[in-house]
């Protein structure tokens, strides 16, 4: 016990480095060790979006202008199963990074603010009294699991994997479109609901591209897997046929859904992104719940040592605890394609309700009781 880490996070994506960044941004004597299996820079499968909420969350982290190189995307193009359109421009543009760039800036703006960054896999967990000993030799006060959708260091303390009926599965690419796209696009599709693909201009020429789906839905239909995220991709996104651009780099990867969130941790270990089921579930959005979960998991072991876990939650509570009840609700209506195409069809009309659910799909927003009733009065108009 002579050489123990303050803070061990696990896991050195966005929300790892998030809290490892947090922790010596509060406490510049705080001893962080950062471990990751992969060494980076790394590809990760994500959409690569990354929302004017999850910049707020840098800022915050002391890296305002870590995506300054980077043009945004102004403009968001959605369609409903049912042929409803939206194209407006966003309140506050998004911007597309490839996790490769985004995650390795991450980590060594980390590295430079002194958190010792270690290629590893970890194997076991051991709580000892005030401490957790990671494979018999690292020593921590507090831990941070940020090890992703499959977090081993979840099924290690005992927190069961996301059910499926929470669990989506998604094909992501790349492919190449016009140098001047800036439109993010989401083409949702009624087969196989809720259903949907993505086109997101990196702008250097290239999208990432990518279609996603439950993971109930997938294992219902008797074809590959593979034949059918490939094909609805290209059925739904036919302008990549158009230019003759092939899909490259195609990956498939588990997003597990904030609809079946676990408990945050055990003891003296948090979970934080991916690992704590913090995706949301109208949109596959993960990057911003990562960032401010990590930042949030960094907090409570910095400034609630004795009882990290209690801190988390309720740093958790006040900051996503609206907001994921009115995901969780949203994506029971949303069951019905008919809800969506209602959203849809009010948010062309109206550029408070576009904002609206940008809000709720890529932050931490809420839906007013008048604006719920506007789309509900519209739905209830359709199925009349």
């Amino acid at each position: 016990m002579d050489d123990v880490w303050d803070l061990v996070v696990i896991g050195a994506g966005p929300a790892g480095s998030a809290a490892a960044l947090r922790a010596r941004q509060l406490d510049p004597d705080c001893r962080v060790l950062l471990l990751d299996r992969a060494a980076f820079p790394r590809d990760k499968a994500c959409g690569d979006g990354i929302a004017a909420h999850a910049r707020q969350e840098l800022a915050l982290l002391g890296l305002p202008g870590l995506l300054d190189d980077h043009r945004p995307a102004p403009r968001l193009s959605v369609t409903s199963p049912g042929g409803a359109h939206v194209s407006a421009v966003v309140a506050r543009p998004n911007h597309v990074v490839p996790r490769r760039v985004f995650d390795a800036r991450l980590v060594e703006a980390a590295r430079a603010r002194g958190v010792e960054v270690r290629r590893h896999r970890v194997r076991t967990l051991t709580t000892l009294g005030e401490h957790v000993v990671l494979d018999g030799h690292l020593v921590a006060r507090t831990v941070v699991a940020a090890d992703g959708a499959n977090s081993a260091v979840r099924r290690l303390i005992g927190v069961p994997p996301s059910p499926d009926r929470h669990t989506a599965i998604a094909v992501r690419g790349y492919a190449d479109v016009p140098p001047d796209d800036d439109v993010q696009v989401i083409v949702m599709q009624g087969e196989a609901w809720p259903a949907y693909a993505w086109s997101f201009p990196v702008g250097d020429g290239t999208a990432n591209v990518g279609y996603g789906l439950l993971l109930p839905a997938l294992r219902d239909d008797d074809r590959p897997g593979r034949e059918i995220l490939h094909g609805r991709l290209r059925r739904l996104l036919p302008q990549l046929g158009e230019i003759g651009s092939p899909v490259r780099d195609l990956r498939a990867h588990h997003l597990p859904l904030s609809s079946g969130r676990p408990v945050p941790g055990a003891g003296r270990v948090l979970l934080a992104g991916d690992a704590a089921s913090l995706v949301n579930p109208l949109t596959g959005e993960g990057i911003y719940y990562a960032l401010l979960s990590g930042r949030l998991a960094a907090e409570s072991a910095v400034g609630s040592p004795g009882d990290p876990l209690r801190a988390y939650r309720r740093g958790l509570r006040r900051a996503l605890g609206r907001h994921l009840r009115t995901t969780d609700v949203l994506a029971l209506a949303a069951r019905s394609p008919g809800f969506i195409d209602a959203a849809i069809a009010v948010a062309a009309r109206r550029t408070e309700v576009f904002d609206l659910l940008v809000d709720v799909g890529l932050g931490a927003g809420t839906v007013p009781p008048r604006l719920a009733a506007a789309v509900a009065l519209r739905w209830l108009g359709n199925l009349t």
